[in-house]
């Protein structure tokens, strides 16, 4: 498992984020996200509202984001809810981080189907780069989490990095997306075989192959 990432102490994270509020984009998006639930029901707005004050902690800090405590109570007061209900939505789901990440948090699943398909190769390219699980590298690109199924086996083994899902990776293929992250570039996500189009077989359709073209009518011939 990884280490716990460091979480800044109480005085320097309200020295830094005591103030936080949205910016008006923001408190506008908020507001309407918000109006999509009836009235005494704004609480359940905390998981898009929280994920919304993420982002903009990252576009403040030039990284992937996270929810430091005065920015959950800021939430939590929009949605007049207490503060330990809205930090238990964000400590149960792994799409919020409660420490800082780098610019690119990279998260490698470790689950089964993705471990019989190579992901401790992965995990390889990412210690060849210089990553260390529940570390953020040194010039603060890159933070590294095993994590646990994220839902694309057929595809594995895979890594989500920030917003995008990289698939099919092997050692190769894995340090190419560092290098490319790190010059500034942005990969191709996705799968990562040439040719293969989503979660389809790696040879292509084997069957129903006349659906490619047309909504052809199998029936007749079942």
């Amino acid at each position: 498992m990884a280490e716990a990432a460091h979480i800044p102490d109480e005085a320097e994270t309200r020295a830094r984020w005591g103030a936080f509020a949205f910016t008006d984009e923001n408190l506008a998006k908020a507001k309407t996200i918000i109006a999509r639930y009836p009235d005494g029901r704004q609480r359940s707005a905390v998981m898009p509202l929280l994920d919304l004050a993420q982002r903009q902690v990252g576009a403040e800090t030039q990284t992937q984001g996270w929810l430091p405590v005065p920015v959950i109570e800021y939430v939590a007061a929009m949605l007049d809810m207490p503060y330990i209900r809205a930090y238990e939505v964000a400590s149960f789901y792994t799409m919020y981080n409660l420490a800082p990440v780098g610019r690119y948090h990279v998260q490698v699943c470790g689950t089964t189907p993705c471990l019989l398909r190579g992901s401790d190769d992965v995990m390889a390219a990412c210690a060849n780069k210089g990553l260390v699980k529940g570390k953020t590298t040194p010039d603060g690109l890159f933070t590294l989490t095993e994590v646990e199924c994220m839902g694309n086996c057929a595809n594995a083994p895979m890594v989500q990095i920030n917003d995008d899902n990289f698939e099919d990776l092997d050692y190769d293929r894995t340090i190419g997306i560092l290098e490319a992250l790190a010059a500034g570039e942005s990969p191709k996500a996705g799968t990562q075989i040439p040719g293969r189009h989503t979660s389809e077989p790696e040879g292509g359709p084997t069957t129903l192959k006349q659906m490619v073209d047309a909504n052809h009518d199998y029936r007749g011939e079942w």
